[in-house]
């Protein structure tokens, strides 16, 4: 294949990770993949900083596997041919998996392959059809038309549950249960690499007998990892560091300023001029006086302190007109993780699947048909309406208990999600980001470090880095009054919600 512009460091990491693709069985040179002689682990790290082109090489990575031909796991369904070899593009949230695929990378989710779908066997006929395993099937309710409908789209998406659901199927109606991976797969690339932990690292291991990390070194480190990043324990020609800013980003005012943090001699009050003066120069980056209560409902605001989320959450909802009784349609959520007993495993294996997992964005769209059940829109999720049993806490500055709008017994667990922590933020990215300023400057003047570094320098390089068109510096303590009604005619159609329930 005809291989991207590369830089000397992307020629190099290029070059190392397709002789480790090659002593698998894999030749990226010669376009062919023939049989895993071993099940030795291969597994390396690839670091460098925003703009240093990881997202470029691995696509062009993706490409060559797969054209070399290996088939892609999306997650979704898997063909059941024992003879191909097989790669995986993953990333640690649904809404990282999102951005890989708005660039053209099909990723899904770690968790969506840990987990895999049972499909029901009349539809499952349909699948091996359309991964072209299977003569076309008869299916009692489904005309031609509809398999028709469902090919066309296999074509343009390869995946399975969106060809059924153009044909008329819901989940619910072919997906009858999940299950536990319990046969190791082949070649994984794993994006946002900076985000995993421990147990999310050894999960991978014994699934990828080869295995890619791509990730960001000036990231946060995974809360519970005392600043400590999975990267850490390669070395040698196992950590592989992209450190050229590649040329199609050469220009970017955004990286410019993500880069100026590595300066020692740039402090806080250096770096707000600096951000003054490029607003001055380029429309990409604004130095703004409130915050955007319209660009909220979408977009959060990213903050240090807790406190600080919370009073900005209840001034969003005051401005939209929100009371304490009820949820407006087109407010935003973050999941909060999934109350729900060990004997309801099946259920939480079933919402985990389908993007509520812990961080992922939704958007509130009303009512269940349930009491207590709501419908959400699942941001980045590749079939994003749901309904389910939920538990929506709404955070208060003045009161220790939260007000809770919607409290099932059991379900999803939900908390307000107009502003968040930038922690909870990195492996997002928006096209406008709103960075709380005075935040940044709290956590300079405290002065503490993480991995060596001004914690107040990794929060601003992960904020202003979610930032894809446009950085929106805001500089303070003040929220701008809402130009539009909160709604959700801005969301993709797409087909029925489904009814998952996190109770009898």
């Amino acid at each position: 294949m005809e291989l991207p512009p590369l830089s000397d460091d992307q020629a190099a990491a290029w070059d190392r990770i397709a002789a480790i693709l090659c002593d698998s069985g894999i030749d990226t040179v010669r376009g062919e993949a023939a049989d895993r002689e071993d099940e030795n682990d291969r597994v390396l790290a690839v670091t460098g900083k925003a703009g240093s082109g990881k997202t470029m090489l691995l696509a062009g990575l993706v490409d060559a596997v797969r054209e070399a031909g290996a088939d892609l796991v999306s997650g979704d369904y898997e063909r059941r041919k024992r003879d191909r070899r097989t790669l995986a593009v993953l990333a640690p949230t649904n809404k990282a998996a999102s951005v890989l695929r708005t660039r053209g990378v099909p990723a899904t989710t770690i968790h969506r392959i840990i987990y895999t779908p049972v499909y029901d066997p009349e539809y499952e006929r349909i699948a091996e059809w359309l991964a072209g395993d299977g003569d076309r099937p008869t299916v009692e309710g489904l005309d031609d038309a509809a398999l028709d409908r469902a090919k066309r789209v296999y074509d343009e998406t390869t995946s399975v549950p969106g060809a059924l659901a153009a044909a008329g199927l819901r989940g619910s109606d072919f997906i009858t249960g999940w299950k536990r991976r319990e046969a190791p797969l082949d070649i994984g690339f794993v994006d946002e690499a900076s985000m995993l932990d421990d147990k999310q690292y050894e999960d991978l291991r014994e699934i990828f007998p080869t295995l890619v990390l791509f990730g960001d070194p000036a990231q946060l480190a995974p809360v519970n990892q005392s600043g400590r990043m999975i990267f850490d324990r390669f070395e040698g020609d196992d950590k592989l560091n992209l450190s050229r800013i590649h040329r199609q980003e050469a220009d970017n005012p955004i990286l410019d300023l993500a880069h100026a943090l590595s300066d020692d001699q740039v402090d806080f009050y250096r770096f707000e001029q600096m951000i003054e003066d490029a607003a001055a120069k380029d429309p990409r980056v604004v130095m703004a006086s409130r915050v955007d209560s319209d660009l909220m409902a979408r977009s959060p605001v990213l903050v240090w302190r807790n406190a600080t989320r919370i009073r900005l959450i209840r001034a969003f909802r005051q401005a939209h007109g929100a009371d304490e009784t009820q949820m407006i349609p087109g407010e935003p959520l973050i999941c909060d993780g999934l109350e729900l007993p060990l004997k309801h495993r099946k259920r939480r294996i079933d919402l985990e699947a389908r993007g509520l997992i812990k961080g992922a964005q939704v958007i509130y769209l009303g009512p269940g048909k349930k009491p207590g059940f709501s419908r959400l829109h699942v941001v980045g999720a590749p079939d994003p309406l749901v309904s389910v049993s939920s538990i929506v806490k709404i955070e208060s500055p003045d009161s220790d208990e939260p007000f809770l709008p919607f409290a099932a017994r059991m379900g999803a667990a939900f908390l307000h999600g107009s502003a968040v922590t930038i922690h909870k933020a990195q492996g997002s990215q928006w096209d406008d980001v709103q960075v709380f300023g005075p935040d940044l400057y709290a956590a300079s003047r405290a002065g503490r470090l993480e991995a060596g570094q001004p914690l107040w320098k990794r929060l601003a390089y992960v904020a202003v880095t979610r930032a894809v068109t446009r950085l929106i510096w805001v500089r303070r303590y003040a929220l701008g009054k809402p130009q539009h009604p909160l709604g959700t005619n801005d969301l993709t159609s797409q087909p029925a919600p489904l009814e998952l329930s996190g109770e009898r």
